[in-house]
């Protein structure tokens, strides 16, 4: 769905997963500096609303999810994971209960797909699922901000900020009242700033929570039973993912930044040598320079120095190996 904040001055508008909203509107570091200031909106409105409403929502959603929801407070914000039997991550949803409703934004373009397996899952439960993507979009208020939020719309609240799930009516003139808007590209660098993956960026076919460290913030592992628990419970007793998340500083003497998917190879090998990983978001930060999140082998040493292609890269532990 295409935003309608991109008809504001400087738009310019992001490509492929992120069509449909601003990348950025003409100054890149001084939208990152205003969200890291407390200040401004991100248009997040390309991405999936999904609501469940009925008696049995939270029971229900626990039998199905990695996260505990059975009694989540309403008001209470949290993050979970949907897998495969083989335990590979296939659905990420940021979910909210209101005490009537639990409201969940997914990546764009994955909804139909969530709501599709959710429909299968509903047997004899009180439940109903919708896709609500054509009446609600997500903004995003970063921490500290004191932008108000208008009554009645569900709000899901973390220490990064305030997911607002806005009548998309109300975008344009929210926006006018409470600008300025900052691009995806300033949301993105503060996201890998804070080691945050994002579905189909850090994941791939194969991906498990633990390599990523969603294993802290979206997996509860002294609930129940749920799909692809067992290779949760055998990765957490054994300790042993196959691969981690890392942080990377990028050499900032290069013009172009490694794409999605660049391999890495240690320094001293040269970009021929043996692929040890590869990049999953790359941006350039408004004080740390060019930045990266990228997925290396469990054993790849911890001061070891990388080339992402011809780049160097220097890495920050995310996830112990």
């Amino acid at each position: 769905m295409k935003s309608p904040l991109l008809s504001l001055p400087g738009a310019v508008p992001a490509e492929g997963v992120d069509e449909g909203v601003a990348a950025h509107y003409g100054d890149l570091f001084r939208e990152q500096r205003a969200l890291a200031e407390g200040t401004g909106f991100v248009d997040l409105s390309h991405r999936g609303v999904v609501t469940v409403t009925g008696a049995d929502r939270l029971t229900w959603l626990h039998l199905l999810l990695t996260q505990h929801v059975s009694d989540l407070p309403a008001g209470r914000a949290t993050e979970s994971l949907i897998l495969s039997a083989n335990g590979h991550i296939e659905h990420a949803l940021y979910l909210v209960d209101d005490g009537e409703t639990m409201w969940a934004h997914v990546e764009p373009g994955t909804q139909d797909a969530l709501i599709a397996y959710l429909e299968s899952m509903k047997f004899f439960y009180r439940v109903e699922v919708a896709d609500r993507t054509a009446e609600f979009a997500v903004v995003h208020l970063p921490a500290g901000s004191i932008t108000p939020v208008p009554e009645g719309v569900a709000v899901r609240e973390t220490a990064h900020g305030r997911d607002v799930f806005l009548p998309r009516a109300d975008l344009p003139s929210y926006a006018e009242e409470h600008g300025p808007a900052a691009g995806l590209l300033a949301y993105e660098a503060l996201r890998v700033e804070q080691h945050r993956p994002r579905l189909a960026f850090e994941t791939d076919h194969r991906t498990i929570p633990h390599e990523l460290g969603w294993i802290d913030t979206a997996v509860h592992l002294q609930k129940g039973c749920y799909r692809g628990q067992e290779t949760v419970a055998r990765v957490q007793n054994l300790g042993k993912p196959p691969r981690r998340l890392v942080f990377l500083h990028l050499d900032g003497s290069e013009v172009h930044l490694p794409v999605h998917g660049t391999p890495l190879h240690l320094a001293a090998d040269g970009p021929d040598g043996r692929k040890l990983g590869f990049i999953t978001t790359s941006v350039r930060h408004h004080e740390l320079g060019p930045i990266a999140l990228a997925l290396v082998k469990r054993n790849v040493p911890l001061d070891a120095e990388l080339l992402a292609g011809t780049t160097a890269a220097a890495q920050e532990v995310v996830v112990e190996p």
